[in-house]
């Protein structure tokens, strides 16, 4: 399991994150995710810790705490929901609505 980590600055690096968490066990990966096109961190990462334990207490002590100007949002991260079953676009409501609204 992992945790989330939300509300970051654009500017944290995985040097920053580590040393927070490494307080509460033993991070074993930082992922910092960007933006595709302008490269730029996208405001959230995950953090994974060897035990469960070590991730409870980190998420205990840190969900909600200030750093580096911002109330961190620390929680357990959920799995990654399957986006685009099928090559569904959401039933074309868009097209629908621009047609009525400019037709």
């Amino acid at each position: 399991m992992s945790i989330y980590v939300g509300n970051l600055s654009y500017q944290v690096t995985e040097e920053d994150l580590t040393p927070v968490f490494a307080e509460y066990g033993s991070v074993k990966r930082v992922q910092l995710p960007t933006d595709r096109e302008t490269g730029r961190m996208r405001g959230f990462g995950f953090v994974e810790m060897s035990t469960d334990a070590e991730e409870d207490a980190a998420i205990e002590a840190l969900d909600g705490a200030e750093w580096m100007g911002r109330d961190m949002k620390v929680n357990k991260a959920k799995p990654r929901e399957n986006r685009g079953g099928g090559g569904s676009f959401g039933g074309g409501g868009r097209r629908d609505s621009f047609s009525r609204n400019n037709y």
